[in-house]
């Protein structure tokens, strides 16, 4: 059992002491608090250093959530599919404290829209991660509670399964023990997702721009919608690539396959701004934006 001492003072050093004394458990300490997320990575790097055998790790929140019970179940579940992501999932009925279910509902709702993920606890500190996922959760830039929702998006991005195993649900009254702060934690892990859509927006607005100054200039739909293209691909692969989906995936891996997606996407779009432009009183940039906003969603949840 690893226990991470978050920076938690001196006010606790006896109790942290005293578990350090039971058989089978090791303390890692911070100096000052750090985070969620810092805590969680130390903990996986001491178990990547320390222990080469490991199929996966078990995590689990120390403010009296989670069922001892629960802990073994998820383990079995993972003993089953040692290939996957295990999440504990509470329910969240209303007995449950109202920032608790309010703060899940929306992550719960914007996991599924932006990632095609049904999950029904997405900040769940239960889980038991697979050993070939730690060294990828270990280069991620998150330290605070937005770290376990980056660790869903890691999942995505790998290819990776998730499962969920019902657990139960314990809160104390006001939920006093936790730590996390509705509004400032909950803007931290959206932004998470609010990138996703930041750079592809970003990208849309200077293919639009390239291309009205190109059709301008020429006339032409094709060489139009091809220049355009082109320096709109220049800057979403390399920004999609490192600031969105922090992929540390080869070039040689990753852009063909980008491109085939590029190449694709282009036809589709030539094709129905064509089509629109022929079919309905409609002039080519308003077609453009059209098809380009139905084509956003579905390059969005390919990429």
């Amino acid at each position: 059992v690893v226990v991470v001492d978050d920076g938690s003072g001196a006010a606790f050093r006896a109790f942290f002491d005293e578990l350090a004394q039971v058989p089978k458990v090791k303390i890692v300490r911070h100096a000052v608090n750090l985070g969620k997320g810092a805590a969680l990575k130390s903990g996986f790097n001491y178990v990547l250093c320390e222990y080469a055998g490991a199929a996966g790790v078990v995590t689990l929140d120390a403010d009296g959530q989670h069922d001892p019970d629960d802990v073994m179940h998820v383990c079995r579940r993972f003993a089953a599919t040692p290939d996957r992501l295990v999440l504990g999932a509470r329910s969240f009925g209303t007995d449950i404290p109202l920032r608790s279910r309010f703060g899940n509902q929306v992550t719960r709702f914007m996991m599924r829209l932006v990632l095609g993920q049904r999950l029904s606890d997405t900040q769940t500190g239960l889980r038991v991660i697979p050993r070939a996922l730690l060294a990828t959760l270990l280069s991620l830039p998150a330290s605070g509670y937005e770290f376990e929702l980056e660790m869903l998006i890691a999942v995505k991005h790998l290819g990776l399964q998730v499962v969920e195993q019902p657990i139960r649900t314990i809160y104390e009254p006001g939920n006093p023990s936790s730590h996390f702060r509705p509004l400032r934690d909950s803007m931290r892990i959206y932004f998470v997702l609010l990138r996703f859509s930041f750079v592809s927006m970003l990208s849309a607005v200077l293919d639009n721009v390239v291309f009205y100054l190109i059709y301008r200039a020429t006339g032409g739909l094709l060489p139009s919608q091809v220049g355009a293209r082109f320096v709109s691909v220049l800057f979403n692969y390399s920004f999609t690539r490192r600031a969105v989906f922090l992929s540390n995936e080869p070039h040689r891996v990753l852009l063909p396959r980008y491109l085939l997606l590029v190449v694709a996407n282009a036809c589709l779009s030539l094709a129905s701004i064509a089509f629109l432009t022929s079919t309905f009183p409609i002039g080519v940039l308003p077609a453009k934006v059209m098809t380009e906003t139905v084509l956003f969603i579905a390059n969005f949840a390919i990429q």
